[in-house]
């Protein structure tokens, strides 16, 4: 399991997708480990909307006849007939049916004969763990339709809107919809950026304080995040530019308007990662020099007390020295003195106590002091990602 979770971590900082080699244009092979499909439907105008679950694609056609937008979701990617089925009844490209199911591709857009096709990456927190997911997007004349890896996702602003019929939603065609959804992705990747910010900012005190290796190991991990992030975010903002710079009949002048709103917000997603990167490199740099420092006071007291016991062990060797008094007045006459033992450790003592004493007048003992690493740092709150709102006009 731990190591079928490091590959997948690895293709998701990587980019690198394993496939077989040969495989014709358009194969659909479907990813390992993926789950059985459910396909939720949302079809509205403006004065009714009908949501419901089915479990076939027989009622897809009759849907669209009666509904001028039709939403389909689809979650889970382990059937790929059901794929190839909804491709046949929407027109949908083979191609983009295969980079459906090749779910390490990166962000674009690209505009088919009945279709404008859209892959980005879904992204959220499983409590400290990153976990990011492609979703792929279909527009067409009176439908999108949304595939994604699993159950789960960031549209339920954007149904619950369609519920209550707040704002433009309801009143406009599947290219606004299409915004919408756009808009609910990537405004969805700044609480995730809040919550990296916030275990930055944590880990930045601690390694202030008592910085340990799992500090160290929390800095890298929140760095690699910030990677993936980056992987997912940065071509986004070409697909993103390319809907607003090309004038695809799919989307109306109207409607492309409210998409610079998503670039802005991708850009701003870009300079708050960039900015997190450094902090995170800054924040390793702080680990090793506050390890470092550490390591250097402890040499520091290591080395006075082996300074204080150097003139010590002198004093002890030289009365340990084997001269007979009896053989000459000059060998350590003060062997016989009555005060000869105490005279020796007073001797000793008073050695331990001058240098002790010339320590503190240099500041060297400081480091024996229990503030010797002062006290916390005060609580500092980093400007953090702000949470912003779809824009409904």
């Amino acid at each position: 399991m731990a190591k079928r979770h490091r590959k997948r971590r690895a293709r998701e900082l990587t980019g690198m997708v394993p496939l077989a080699p040969g495989l014709a244009p358009g194969t659909l092979i479907v990813p390992e480990g993926a789950l059985a499909p459910e396909i939720d439907i949302i079809a509205y105008n403006a004065a009714e909307m009908v949501e419901r679950r089915i479990t076939g694609l027989q009622e897809l056609p009759e849907l669209m006849k009666l509904w001028p937008v039709l939403w389909v979701n689809v979650a889970g990617l382990g059937d790929a007939d059901l794929i190839a089925k909804l491709g046949e009844m929407f027109r949908l490209h083979r191609l983009a049916l295969e980079d459906v199911l090749d779910v390490r591709q990166r962000a674009k857009v690209e505009d088919y004969p009945n279709h404008l096709f859209c892959i980005t990456r879904m992204t959220g927190m499983a409590g400290h763990e990153l976990e990011t997911e492609q979703l792929s997007l279909f527009l067409g004349h009176g439908f999108v339709i949304t595939v994604q890896e699993t159950p789960g996702d960031c549209f339920d602003p954007v149904r619950e809107r369609l519920r209550r019929n707040r704002g433009r939603l309801r009143l406009s065609g599947p290219d606004y919809l299409c915004y919408a959804i756009l808009d609910s992705i990537i405004d969805s990747y700044f609480p995730v950026l809040e919550r990296l910010g916030e275990r930055l900012e944590e880990i930045e005190e601690d390694a202030l304080t008592r910085s340990t290796p799992h500090e160290m190991a929390a800095a890298h991990g929140i760095k690699r995040d910030l990677l993936i992030l980056r992987r997912s975010v940065w071509p986004l903002r070409e697909a993103v530019n390319s809907l607003i710079r090309d004038e695809s009949p799919r989307f109306a002048s109207e409607t492309r308007l409210y998409l610079r709103d998503c670039y802005d917000h991708v850009i701003q997603i870009l300079e708050i990662i960039e900015t997190y990167r450094d902090v995170t490199g800054a924040v390793v740099e702080t680990c090793l020099s506050s390890a470092s420092n550490r390591m250097n006071e402890v040499m520091k007291v290591l080395t006075i007390i082996s300074t204080i016991f150097i003139p010590l062990s002198f004093i002890a060797s030289l009365y340990g020295m084997n001269f007979d008094p009896d053989a000459s007045p000059w060998n350590m006459p003060e062997l016989r003195w009555v005060f000869g033992y105490p005279a020796a450790l007073l001797l000793m003592l008073s050695t331990a106590l001058a240098l002790l004493f010339f320590f503190s007048r240099k500041g060297w003992l400081s480091v024996l002091s229990p503030n010797s690493q002062g006290s916390p740092p005060p609580s500092r709150r980093r400007d953090s990602a702000p949470s912003t709102a779809s824009k409904d006009s």
